[in-house]
């Protein structure tokens, strides 16, 4: 067999040809492979006749061999690889198709001219494999990224009760925030996330681990798997509202400037604490006010690129009513509320069932519907059962009814003596015979 009388096929096209071999013999009717092939009656027929008349090659494409009447001339193409050579040697793709745009006048496609890269030998595809603990470049603006982490530790060392270190960290400057709390939680990291906004401004982004106060251990509701997302705890839905996207770290190591941090802190702070005498919280914030600046100085670096990427807070939005937590709950018939185990009556009319309870960084409660808060009051003795009205005359108890001797109870055989039991059936006998 000659090369000419090879025809190569795809699997699919070898499926097509058997079932329309089928109906040319007649062993398939048409509407059946219409079903069989999913293709409409109208295509069968055409398929079938070009068979018939030109044998099993007429079922591949006709198109197939042929360049795309919109492929470019191949003068075009020489034109372009000699620029490319010439100019771009070390541009990628992407921006070596830009320039082309802009400079040369050629609009080309980012993957035609990777093609023709890729075969002329210019350009090679790498395939990158992640590595772990892989060094990474520090981001380039100031305000890009913000590491956030909590340090539990013995900061007062024996001084005082043992706290936590909340630490924000620019990964451009490695310029420092911090403040400490009784615990590493929900309410310590609003907190210190409000402070540092309306010093700073809000961050494009923070770089923060995976405990539970940040990302959410809930499994996705049906809703979220719908609409192809993850729960939010608190903060991340506060985040999301203020706009800030929320990173999550993998490993310790892969926030490793913020950890590194602690590991000075630590040693310094804790050193510089003890000189000073300080033994709680209140001092060591203060100390902080006045520490910072002067290790920020000492440590910072300059940012590769200039310009700072931190955002004003808006003036029309409220942060104590986006940095809280907030809770769904459904308004009673009565409208009151219950809520971690206390009873709100809500005083505002409002023509809904579900509303929002905020519990903000003070510790104070607010109930909101949207964007309108409600007024309402706290009820601190529920309303028990309703006693039953006493009587205004006494009323003697009632004594147990003990039924008389002649009862009809008391003449049941089956609470008859042995003796009684006899005389008895002696009677019902002599009374037999008297009818008989």
């Amino acid at each position: 067999m000659s090369g000419k009388d090879i025809i190569t096929m795809s699997q699919k096209e070898l499926k097509r040809l058997h079932i329309i071999n089928k109906i040319l013999d007649k062993r398939l009717k048409q509407s059946e492979a219409v079903k069989i092939l999913d293709l409409c009656d109208r295509q069968i027929r055409r398929i079938v006749k070009r068979i018939r008349e030109k044998g099993d090659k007429a079922i591949v494409h006709r198109s197939r061999g042929k360049s795309s009447n919109r492929a470019f001339p191949e003068d075009v193409k020489e034109k372009v690889i000699k620029i490319y050579k010439d100019k771009y040697p070390d541009f990628g793709p992407t921006l070596a198709s830009e320039k082309f745009l802009e400079l040369d006048k050629i609009a080309l496609g980012t993957q035609t001219l990777r093609n023709w890269l890729i075969e002329e030998g210019e350009w090679q595809v790498s395939h990158k494999h992640r590595k772990h603990c892989q060094w990474r470049e520090r981001k380039h603006y100031y305000g890009e990224m913000e590491q956030v982490d909590g340090s539990h530790h013995d900061w007062f060392e024996g001084r005082g009760p043992k706290c936590v270190l909340m630490a924000y960290i620019d990964d451009a400057k490695s310029r420092v925030y911090a403040r400490f709390y009784k615990y590493e939680g929900t309410f310590p990291f609003m907190d210190s996330f409000k402070r540092y906004i309306q010093k700073y401004g809000l961050p494009h982004s923070i770089y923060i681990d995976r405990h539970t106060t940040y990302k959410s251990p809930k499994e996705p509701s049906i809703e979220d798997q719908l609409n192809n997302r993850e729960p939010l705890s608190e903060v991340g839905r506060a985040l999301k509202e203020l706009e800030v996207a929320l990173i999550y770290a993998h490993s310790p190591q892969a926030k490793g400037r913020v950890e590194r941090l602690f590991k000075t802190f630590q040693d310094r702070v804790v050193k510089e604490m003890r000189l000073k005498g300080i033994k709680n919280i209140e001092e060591a914030n203060r100390f902080l006010k006045h520490y910072l600046p002067v290790f920020n100085n000492r440590f910072s670096v300059k940012a590769i690129g200039q310009g700072d990427l931190h955002r004003a807070v808006p003036k029309d939005i409220n942060l104590d009513s986006i940095l809280c937590i907030k809770t769904g709950r459904v308004l009673r018939n009565d409208f009151t509320v219950a809520h971690d185990k206390k009873l709100y009556q809500v005083i505002s009319h409002v023509n809904t069932r579900k509303i929002t309870v905020e519990e903000r960084i003070n510790g104070k409660i607010f109930i909101s519907y949207g964007k309108k808060q409600l007024n309402y009051k706290e009820i601190n003795k529920r309303p028990g059962k309703q006693a039953e009205p006493k009587p205004c005359f006494p009323v003697e108890p009632k004594k147990p009814y003990i039924p008389p001797k002649d009862h009809p109870w008391r003449g049941y055989p089956q609470n008859h003596t042995y003796e009684q039991k006899e005389k008895v059936a002696q009677k019902e006998k002599e009374l037999l015979l008297t009818v008989t």
